[in-house]
């Protein structure tokens, strides 16, 4: 069974830093790409980050381009979402998601089409 789940989640101050993880496990696709979702109170949902498994593509949203990073540690299964120079407007829920890629687009190019989603993990940033 796949499994999705994110950690890393609390309390900081608007310039601060957090990482959150994704601990993933049990893909059976021949190449998939973890994304990182941020639900902001009373928004909807939308992809911050993802990192595909095979080749490291990555991709960032404008908003966060400079002060997050994604990295991935494929022996842990693993993938990290350092995030430095934290705004308030980042806080929310984030959520980790696995879903089935091809190298012909970047990793974002299917957010629309998430095979499975993680609990997300609750980060705020406090001015």
């Amino acid at each position: 069974d796949v499994q999705l789940q994110a950690s890393g989640g609390g309390l900081v101050q608007a310039g601060g830093s957090l990482t959150l993880s994704c601990a993933a496990s049990g893909f059976t696709f021949d190449d998939y790409a973890i994304g990182w979702f941020h639900q902001a109170p009373g928004k909807e949902r939308e992809g911050v980050s993802c990192i595909r498994r095979s080749d490291g593509d990555t991709y960032y949203t404008d908003s966060v381009k400079g002060r997050f990073t994604i990295s991935s540690d494929n022996a842990k299964n693993t993938v990290y979402l350092q995030m430095n120079n934290l705004k308030p407007e980042d806080t929310g829920v984030y959520y980790c998601a696995g879903y089935a890629t091809a190298s012909d687009y970047d990793c974002s190019s299917y957010y629309g089409a998430i095979n499975y989603w993680g609990k997300g993990t609750l980060v705020t940033v406090s001015s």
